[in-house]
């Protein structure tokens, strides 16, 4: 049982244009090393999200404030497969995963390896990173290139996806950090981070083919001023990105379409990893942060925290799951 006595706290939301009225952060879970992967299931009203530094998969209920945990290592992301009880699709370094689990266990089931990528010479110290859905129940995801000395070595990650045959189809090279997925609510726009680049990239979307096409930027952070990296991101119902910013203690919300900053919301936490959208009107933003790797840990008692975030005046959409 998490301590029921949860941190409050009341930050100002920043809007460009002036102060927008208080919004709520609270937070919800104890300090992960490098929280990530923030998924709502909005028929079981739960949380799962992983902590990659730790190898953990957790499953958060904000009903009873409960927690369940398992290990599993090389985990970056979970996401439910539609239609079959207990059924979730996970990586596992290289792999892409058909796990099963109850979400009460401190064990799974079973694991199969549906997918592999980056099964070639030179490459295989490499791993998948971020993940997503789209709305037809494709997997979306990315990969990074091996980190040496604390960095990851530039341009030897892919975007690629996986069919419902669980072949995979390699559709960007040269990736660095692949990090987060979003689609505008037509399913027409898909929104894509490399995080090492400093932007967010958008790509012309045909979901019945699974093919982009025409990348171009429309968020520049170095050229709007903005501190960070940017992370996972998620979208609005009005088609406004919400984008974590890691390094900048933030959570930002920007028209893609103007490429204009909208508001930027404050988080206790340096390093922001990554956003969903969740509760039961979908109205809730839930923030994953990092604890590891910060300079003067003792400045920043909440890293690592997860975080609810209400009293935007947004709703997003539901999270889709997989489609096997």
């Amino acid at each position: 049982m998490l301590s029921t006595s949860l941190a409050l706290f009341i930050f100002s939301l920043q809007c460009v244009q002036g102060t927008m009225p208080p919004v709520t952060v609270e937070k919800i879970t104890e300090p992960s090393k490098l929280g990530e992967g923030p998924y709502w299931d909005a028929d079981k009203k739960v949380l799962y999200f992983v902590d990659v530094g730790s190898n953990r998969v957790h499953k958060y209920d904000p009903a009873t404030r409960t927690l369940k945990s398992l290990t599993l290592d090389g985990v970056t992301f979970i996401i439910p497969v539609k239609g079959e009880a207990d059924k979730f699709v996970i990586s596992m370094y290289r792999d892409v995963v058909l796990m099963t689990w109850d979400g009460e266990s401190s064990e799974p089931a079973a694991l199969e390896v549906i997918a592999t990528v980056h099964d070639e010479d030179g490459s295989r110290d490499n791993r998948i990173n971020d993940a997503k859905a789209d709305a037809a129940g494709t997997l979306w995801a990315g990969t990074l290139g091996p980190i040496v000395n604390n960095e990851v070595t530039p341009e030897k990650g892919i975007l690629f996806s996986l069919a419902k045959d669980r072949s995979t189809k390699t559709h960007v090279t040269k990736i660095s950090i692949s990090n987060g997925f979003a689609w505008s609510p037509d399913s027409k726009t898909m929104y894509y981070i490399d995080s090492a680049t400093g932007k967010i990239d958008a790509f012309d979307f045909d979901i019945t083919e699974s093919k982009i096409g025409n990348r171009r930027t429309v968020f520049n952070f170095k050229e709007n001023g903005v501190e960070g990296l940017p992370d996972g991101q998620t979208i609005d119902t009005d088609g406004n990105l919400w984008v974590a910013c890691f390094g900048g203690k933030q959570v930002i919300q920007v028209d893609p379409r103007t490429g204009r900053l909208l508001r930027r919301v404050e988080i206790p936490a340096l390093n922001v990893t990554s956003v969903v959208w969740g509760g039961a009107g979908l109205d809730e933003l839930l923030v994953t942060t990092a604890s590891s790797g910060l300079d003067r840990p003792e400045e920043h008692p909440m890293a690592g925290c997860t975080f609810r975030v209400t009293g935007l005046g947004a709703r997003g959409l539901p999270a889709q799951s997989v489609v096997l």
